[in-house]
């Protein structure tokens, strides 16, 4: 056998190993759920000043697999919908934007419904943790710039109604 050939097996070997590896790692991937199987509500942000309400017609991540797809592999999000994430128990918080093509506006929102934190235009594919920075109870994703473009501030409130299909 000659060095050549060698060299080739384990140039082979190593191609077939890392074939595999690549592999049983796609295999233990979770494929992305449909937004269409994710619950729908209607929620409202009313501002105090100046006194105006908004209303979106959002997908509720209400389970761990749902929280943790987001809003990933959305190419557009129309500025009347977003994503809701309620937190049960509220706690201190952090997002990511893994897989997320588009900007978001995330609104960090407390126990009483209040906006706490605006996260604008949140960088697409960005790693970066963003953390609420206090307890919250949810957290609202919308289309990057809205915040600014309705002139949302914290202190507002967002209310919304639980789905009857959740969970």
């Amino acid at each position: 056998m000659t060095g050549l050939t060698r060299i080739g097996r384990a140039a082979l070997l190593s191609a077939v190993l890392a074939l595999g590896a690549a592999r049983l790692h796609a295999q233990d991937e979770v494929p992305a759920l449909d937004l269409d199987t994710f619950p729908r509500t209607d929620l409202v942000i009313r501002q105090l000043k100046p006194a105006q309400v908004h209303h979106f017609r959002v997908w509720v991540a209400d389970t761990p697999q749902r929280a943790e797809q987001g809003l990933m592999f959305v190419r557009d999000l129309p500025e009347n919908q977003g994503m809701v994430f309620p937190m049960t128990p509220p706690r201190v918080e952090s997002m990511w934007m893994k897989n997320t093509y588009i900007e978001l506006d995330m609104l960090f929102i407390d126990e009483h419904g209040r906006v706490v934190r605006i996260v604008e235009r949140a960088r697409p594919l960005n790693l970066d943790t963003i953390s609420s920075g206090s307890v919250v109870s949810a957290v609202l994703e919308l289309r990057g710039g809205l915040a600014a473009k309705l002139g949302l501030k914290t202190g507002d409130v967002v209310t919304w109604e639980k789905p009857a299909a959740a969970g």
